[in-house]
């Protein structure tokens, strides 16, 4: 029979939830495919006993005729479904193999499917609570509990390479958390990179990493209005962003020009994309200077393009915001260019200010 179940209800903490999953051989999200699409426990992976569309039928039957036929039916779908998993991607797993199984409130669902992968000979456990539990916790370290380490902001207006900056930064010893890629978004309007996940498995992604953090040591986050693109940074979160000490990146407008055609070379070369997204624009800078922008995208003049919207709508914009916000202690870095060079260069200074003690 399967285990007693992963407390992680008391006195654990989310990193000792992810450390605990980490001694499994496999962590299997058994909800169906759309609760697993929104959120799941990091590393997770989704083998449904019910289907979105025989999860609805089956609690149709438990609301409208009777609890006893909605289980019966369930039982043999989720005995069904499981045979799919154990004759597909587990069928060659031997018998030392030990997975972490987990539903919505650690029911039936993960009970029903840990007891059949248990009756195997397999040494299967379920989280206690299931999803609800490790979501409390996830809400519990990004909504109510306080930022754990000091955070120091890496800012400066667009096209200063920040993102390249933290993450050199990071691979250099540095902490540091990269909002915009959990978020799938880069931070302009011409730099959407696709759809973004979810509100709760962006939190999820945040969760992870900020449990993982050293308190005793400051963390590095790029500089970000309450929002990355669609999606709200927590609260608690935004609340350490905001207090923090900076450190702002300059540079001249040519040198940030040429970053930014560097940077996205995705975006120069569908020309059709470019000038869908400089059409973004016009409500905020007419429909006259974007019809200069949208000629010299067909021209190829990107370089020029790049600098005329970095003077025209990118400063104005982080001018206005700045003037708008009570900014903490800011240090400065200054850049000439911002070659690979340049890059690796910024990284190893912000790696020296963010080591220094905080005024």
């Amino acid at each position: 029979m399967p285990g007693e179940g992963i407390n992680v209800t008391m006195g654990f903490e989310l990193k000792s939830l992810v450390d605990g999953v980490s001694g499994f051989d496999m962590v299997i999200d058994v909800r169906s495919p759309s609760e697993f699409a929104e959120d799941r426990i990091p590393g997770a992976v989704s083998m449904p006993v019910l289907s979105d569309a025989e999860r609805a039928h089956v609690g149709t039957i438990y609301t409208r005729e009777s609890a006893f036929k909605a289980r019966k039916i369930g039982a043999a779908l989720v005995a069904r479904n499981a045979a799919r998993h154990i004759e597909g991607p587990l069928a060659e797993l031997g018998g030392g193999w030990r997975p972490l199984v987990y539903c919505w409130r650690g029911g039936q669902r993960s009970a029903s499917f840990a007891s059949i992968l248990s009756q195997i000979g397999w040494r299967a456990e379920t989280v206690e609570g299931g999803y609800s539990s490790y979501r409390r916790l996830v809400v519990q370290l990004l909504y109510d509990s306080a930022f754990p380490s000091s955070v120091v902001l890496l800012d400066g207006n667009t096209g200063t390479a920040k993102t390249e900056v933290l993450n050199r930064a990071a691979e250099s010893g540095v902490q540091a958390i990269d909002l915009e890629r959990m978020a799938n978004h880069r931070g302009s309007v011409l730099g959407g990179q696709g759809e973004q996940p979810s509100q709760k498995w962006f939190e999820s992604c945040l969760a992870a990493e900020v449990a993982a953090l050293d308190p005793d040591r400051p963390v590095v986050i790029e500089a970000e209005s309450s929002k990355v693109g669609r999606l709200s940074i927590p609260p608690r979160v935004f609340e350490a962003m905001k207090s923090a000490r900076r450190i702002r990146i300059e540079a001249p407008v040519s040198a940030r020009a040429g970053y930014l055609t560097r940077a996205y070379q995705d975006l120069v070369s569908d020309r059709i994309l470019l000038l869908e997204r400089l059409d973004r624009l016009q409500r905020l800078q007419g429909r006259e200077k974007v019809a200069h922008w949208k000629a010299l995208a067909e021209g190829g003049s990107y370089q020029e393009l790049a600098e005329g919207l970095i003077r025209d709508h990118y400063d104005p914009r982080y001018a206005k915001v700045r003037g708008r916000r009570s900014m903490g202690p800011e240090s400065v870095i200054a850049a000439e260019s911002l070659g690979d060079k340049d890059l690796d260069r910024l990284a190893g200074k912000v790696g020296e200010l963010v080591s220094q003690p905080g005024p």
